[in-house]
């Protein structure tokens, strides 16, 4: 890896790789894509996205030995990750979609939401929305500017 603003987006078979690649490169970032563990060895960074079935993509990560990788890399190493979707659900410890166990990189269990009115509140929710945030002093959305 050339800079230390090199990032892995990691390739499981289950993510929007290419869009999130055109976004870290839009914004100055150098990253690419893969599914190597030699990759994720090396990265200053990491990109765990998804888009899909959780009991699938913990199956996907294990079938590509990646698990063990990512392990080290994000526990013991400390190398920054950001989970895009799926992939902030796959460190859970557990997620009742596919009843499978995650990374169990925190104490947390992925469950469904329980909606009464069906017909009113659409789960999964998909699209933009906006957000507030309490403290201006956010690492993640300290260059964002609030609209009045």
């Amino acid at each position: 890896m050339s800079t230390k603003n090199e990032i892995v987006i990691v390739d499981y078979g289950m993510g929007n790789l290419f869009s999130i690649r055109k976004v870290i490169e839009r914004i100055g970032f150098s990253c690419y894509i893969s599914n190597s563990y030699d990759d994720i060895k090396k990265a200053h960074k990491i990109i765990l996205p998804g888009v899909g079935h959780f009991g699938k993509a913990m199956n996907n990560l294990k079938q590509a030995n990646l698990v063990d990788e990512l392990n080290e890399a994000v526990l013991v190493k400390k190398t920054p990750v950001l989970g895009i979707c799926l992939g902030m659900q796959l460190m859970a410890s557990h997620s009742e979609e596919g009843n499978v166990a995650g990374l169990n990189w925190f104490d947390a269990e992925v469950i469904r939401f329980k909606v009464e009115k069906k017909e009113i509140y659409k789960v999964p929710h998909m699209g933009w929305n906006t957000i507030s945030h309490e403290n201006p002093d956010s690492n993640i959305l300290n260059k964002i500017e609030l609209e009045d």
